[in-house]
């Protein structure tokens, strides 16, 4: 017999095959999804996000997509705030929560706590974005290996947005990044979690999959889509919305500062390093979650593959 006391937990990089498998699980369990998502929670920004279509909507409730516009700002803290609140209401009804996507900061939060940092500082913001339009990332890079120089190696030279948030950090603490983490506020989750991960035997048939996936949406209009949301909101290319992968290529292309063939090319290779930054997030849970399962998203039986373990985390056969 099923409980509402579990929770499951379905995560992955992107095109490993996490919305096909959730909506397995959603055809056979009492569940309602979360996303777990920082680009879904936007309006408008369906193509780029592989938003859920409304036959895929229309399987079992769906939770934080659609939330905000592309003008706002949506944070890890939020992201906790609304899960718990959604984990009390889903299970009152007597249903399972079941977190899908591939945020894996939020997860971490959720699952490990929240540091105490600073909320971001918009005058320091717009200082830093307009050093890095003059000066370039590397610069800024090297001035972060200055003041934290333990936070710098673990960043890419053009990591803007990452660069961007440890300057902010040590600039406003005077704390290293690693210092600034090491108070955290958690929350227990009221039910116990089972937590299924997808990963690649193959690297590079992911990889694959990232060709082709990011192909279909610039073929759907994700340049035109984006057109659309920039006439109707005041965008720039640093909103939290507009770093989403796919966004910030297309944004490129507007602009004429690439052509089609370089937006593919930057599109796909962004892709790619979200994908092994998601991985590399996946490891760490692995350590660190005694109950964490994973299972090769290329298996051809991979769907049936994800339902038997989280059917078993529920205690059903």
């Amino acid at each position: 017999m099923q409980t509402a006391s579990s929770a499951l937990f379905l995560l992955g990089p992107t095109a490993s095959g996490k919305t096909a498998c959730a909506l397995a699980l959603a055809r056979e369990l009492s569940v309602e999804i979360i996303s777990v998502d920082s680009a879904l929670v936007y309006r408008g920004m369906n193509i780029g996000t592989a938003k859920p279509g409304i036959d895929e909507l229309a399987v079992c409730p769906h939770h934080l997509i659609d939330l905000i516009n592309p003008t706002e700002a949506y944070s890890a803290a939020k992201f906790c705030d609304d899960a718990h609140r959604l984990v009390a209401e889903i299970t009152a009804r007597g249903r399972i929560p079941m977190f899908v996507g591939g945020t894996m900061l939020y997860y971490k939060a959720l699952r490990e706590g929240l540091s105490d940092l600073p909320q971001a500082d918009a005058a320091l913001r717009a200082e830093i974005d307009h050093r890095a339009k003059t000066e370039g990332w590397p610069a800024l890079h090297a001035e972060l290996a200055r003041l934290d120089p333990v936070a710098a190696v673990r960043l890419a030279p053009h990591d803007a947005q990452r660069i961007q948030r440890a300057l902010e950090i040590v600039i406003t603490t005077g704390k290293s990044l690693l210092d600034a983490h090491v108070q955290r506020t958690l929350r227990a989750l009221p039910c116990r979690p089972v937590t299924v991960a997808l990963a690649p035997s193959k690297r590079e048939a992911l990889h694959a999959r990232i060709v082709g996936r990011f192909k279909k949406m610039l073929a759907d209009g994700l340049t035109d889509e984006l057109a659309a949301l920039r006439q109707r909101y005041r965008l720039t290319p640093g909103m939290s919305s507009m770093r989403a992968v796919g966004y910030r290529q297309a944004w490129a292309y507007l602009d004429g500062e690439i052509d089609s063939k370089e937006l593919l090319e930057t599109g796909t290779a962004a892709t790619r390093q979200l994908a092994k930054r998601q991985l590399t997030w996946q490891r760490q849970f692995r350590e660190h979650w005694p109950e964490y399962v994973e299972i090769d998203c290329l298996r051809p039986d991979v769907v049936d593959a994800v339902r038997r373990a989280m059917l078993a985390g529920v205690g059903m056969p």
